[in-house]
C-alpha cells in the first residue's frame, strides 16, 4: 500500500529495485520508478508537459507579416499551447530553423527585442479558439508541422523572461508563463483560459483550493498535473478539497498561514533595534506585508538580511521562511459548487471576511457528470432532470453576496470584455477582503451550434443579448459598475444557436413558447434593475 511508502527511503529503494527492471507500465508512458517517486511524495509538478499526445489533427499556423502582436491569441487558448516570446538578438539568432522572427513592432520592446509567436502542436488539442480571437487573420489551421515543436521547446527552455515586457494587461500578461498548461480539458474549454489567466497573474505566490468537479479533473488528474512552476521552482500550490466543502478547505488553508506568518511577524518585529540597516529592512516588510505584490521584493530582502544577521532569532525565522512573503488565496469550483452543494459553505466564509478570493466558472450546468440542472441553470434551458426545460430563474449568486458589505464581486465574460476581466481579477486579489469572480464559460453540455470553437464569440454574443452581463462591486467604495451596455442582439437570436434551447422548440413547443417569453422579460428585468443600481 502506498501509505506504507510514505517517509521510508530505505523500502522505497526497495520497491523501485524490484519494478525497475518491468520497464515501462503497460500502456502507459511513465516508468514505474516515476510512479514510486509519486507515492513518496517526490512527483514532479507540471508533468503534462511530457505528455506530448498529439491528438489534433489540424493545429494554429502564424502568419508573422499580418500579426499586429497583441496576443490575444494566446489570452485565450485553453491549453497554453500557443504563446508570444519576445527575444534578445542572441536568443533569436541560436533559435531553431523553423522559427518565424520578426521585430517587435510597437510599444514595450521595440527597438530592443525580437518577436515570435510559437505554437506547441504536440500539446495543442486543435480547437481553433485562436483563430477566432486574432483580430487580423494572421492564423490558419493547417496539418501538424512538427517543426515547430522545437520552436515552442526552444522558446520555454532557453528565451529569458522578459520583466519589462510584463505588465497586467492583455497583452503584457502574456508575456508572463502559464502557469496552468497543457491541461486534459475539453478542446475548447473556457474554464482552463480563465484559470490559467489567474496562474499567469498571481501564480507564483498563490494557493488554490479546487472543488470536485470539472476544474478538479483536468486541475488534479492523476500523474500529470498541469499546474506547473517557474524556473525558481515557484508555481501554484494546488489542492482538491470535497464537492461540499471546497470553501471552508481554502478558508482553513488562508487561516491556517496566515496563522504562522502573524507568529513570525511578531518575532521580526522583536528584532528591531538590533542595527540600522535591518531595521530599514524590517520596516520596509513591515510596510507592504499587507500588499501581496509589494510584499515580494521586501520579504526576500528580509530573508536575506536574517540569513546575514545569524543570530539565534533570525535562525528561528528561517525556520518557516516560506510564510514570510503574502500569498494569494484562491478557490476555484463551477456553479453546481457554489450555487448548489457548496453554497451554504461559501456563504459562511464570505460572512468570516477573510481575505480569500473566488474563481467561478460558471457553465450553468454539473459539467463534470454529464450536465445535470444546478441552481445556476436559467429558464428554459435543457438539462439532464429539467427534460422539459428549467421552469425557474437561475439564482443572482453576485447580488446575494452583495448583501455583505466587505465582499468584492464581479461578473465577467472573456470574449465579451477581455480588459474588464483582467481589472475585475486584480481588483478581487487587491480587495483585503472575501472576493468573488463569476466567468460565464461556455461548455460542450450547451451543444454552442457554431462549435466550441467559436467559444469567445459565444461569450461575446451571451453579453450582447443581454444573457450575460458584466459588472463589478466595489465594497471600498461602495460603487456598483455596470461594464454592460444596452443589448444590441435579440435574446432569442442567441438562445436558438445552443441545442440546450433550441431542443425544447422541437420536443416541447408550447413549453418553449412560454418559457422563452419568461427568459426575455427576466433579462430585460435583470439589466434595468442593475443599471438603476449603478446610477445610485
Amino acid at each position: 500500500p502506498a501509505k506504507e511508502l510514505k517517509g521510508k527511503p530505505e523500502l522505497v529503494k526497495m520497491v523501485k529495485d524490484i519494478l525497475e527492471p518491468v520497464g515501462k507500465m503497460d500502456g502507459d508512458s511513465l516508468p514505474v520508478s516515476a510512479f514510486v517517486d509519486h507515492v513518496d511524495g517526490q512527483f514532479e509538478l507540471g508533468a503534462a508537459a511530457y505528455e506530448k499526445r498529439g491528438v489534433a489533427v489540424s493545429v494554429p499556423e502564424w502568419d508573422s507579416t499580418k500579426c499586429i502582436q497583441c496576443n490575444q491569441c494566446a489570452y485565450v487558448c485553453p491549453h497554453a499551447t500557443i504563446r508570444p516570446f519576445a527575444l534578445t538578438a542572441d536568443e533569436a539568432a541560436k533559435a531553431p530553423e523553423a522559427a518565424k522572427i520578426v521585430d517587435v513592432k510597437a510599444g514595450k520592446g521595440k527597438g530592443t527585442y525580437q518577436f515570435t509567436m510559437a505554437i506547441s502542436p504536440l500539446d495543442c488539442m486543435g480547437c481553433g479558439v485562436c483563430i477566432g480571437a486574432c483580430p487580423v487573420n494572421a492564423l490558419s489551421m493547417v496539418a501538424q508541422e512538427l517543426p515547430q515543436q522545437d520552436v515552442f521547446d526552444y522558446c520555454v527552455a532557453e528565451v529569458s523572461e522578459k520583466k519589462d515586457m510584463q505588465d497586467n494587461t492583455v497583452k503584457g500578461s502574456q508575456f508572463k508563463q502559464p502557469m496552468l498548461e497543457f491541461s486534459g480539458s475539453c478542446a475548447g474549454c473556457a474554464e482552463t483560459s480563465y484559470a490559467r489567466l489567474v496562474t499567469q497573474l498571481f501564480g507564483d505566490h498563490m494557493y488554490i483550493s479546487n472543488a470536485t468537479g470539472c476544474s478538479s479533473i483536468w486541475g488534479g488528474p492523476a500523474a500529470t498535473s498541469p499546474y506547473c512552476t517557474n524556473k525558481e521552482g515557484h508555481g501554484p500550490a494546488w489542492c482538491n478539497s470535497l464537492f461540499e466543502d471546497n470553501a471552508e478547505h481554502g478558508l482553513g488553508m488562508q487561516i491556517g498561514y496566515e496563522t504562522v506568518r502573524a507568529n513570525l511577524i511578531t518575532k521580526v518585529e522583536a528584532l528591531k533595534g538590533k542595527n540600522a540597516d535591518l531595521d530599514a529592512v524590517i520596516d520596509k516588510y513591515l510596510e507592504t506585508k499587507n500588499n501581496t505584490k509589494a510584499n515580494d521584493a521586501p520579504a526576500k530582502a528580509l530573508i536575506a538580511a536574517l540569513e546575514a544577521c545569524g543570530c539565534d532569532e533570525s535562525k528561528e525565522i528561517l525556520k518557516d521562511k516560506q510564510y514570510l512573503a503574502k500569498k494569494s488565496f484562491w478557490i476555484f469550483g463551477g456553479d453546481g459548487w457554489a450555487y448548489d452543494i457548496g453554497y451554504g459553505g461559501l456563504d459562511h466564509v464570505f460572512a468570516m471576511g477573510e481575505d480569500v478570493n473566488v474563481l467561478l466558472v460558471d457553465t450553468e450546468v454539473y459539467s463534470n457528470t454529464g450536465g445535470q440542472s444546478s441552481k445556476a441553470t436559467p429558464v428554459g434551458a435543457v438539462a439532464q432532470f429539467q427534460a422539459s426545460g428549467k421552469k425557474t430563474k437561475k439564482k443572482d449568486l453576485g447580488m446575494l453576496m452583495m448583501t455583505y458589505d466587505n465582499v468584492y464581486v464581479a461578473q465577467c465574460s472573456m470574449g465579451a470584455n477581455p480588459n474588464q476581466l483582467i481589472k475585475a481579477i486584480k481588483e478581487a486579489e487587491a480587495h483585503k477582503g472575501p472576493s468573488i469572480v463569476i466567468c460565464y464559460a461556455p461548455c460542450i453540455n450547451h451543444g454552442i451550434k457554431k462549435g466550441m470553437n467559436n467559444v469567445q464569440q459565444e461569450m461575446k454574443d451571451a453579453v450582447n443579448s443581454g444573457y450575460w452581463n458584466l459588472y463589478r462591486y466595489s465594497p471600498e467604495t461602495k460603487t456598483f459598475t455596470l461594464d454592460s451596455k444596452e443589448p444590441t442582439m435579440p435574446l432569442y437570436d442567441f438562445m436558438k444557436g445552443e441545442v440546450r434551447y433550441a431542443s425544447l422548440e422541437l420536443s416541447f413547443p408550447e413549453n418553449a413558447k412560454v418559457l422563452f417569453a419568461e427568459a426575455e422579460a427576466d433579462a430585460k428585468a435583470k439589466y434595468e434593475s442593475y443599471k438603476r443600481r449603478a446610477e445610485k
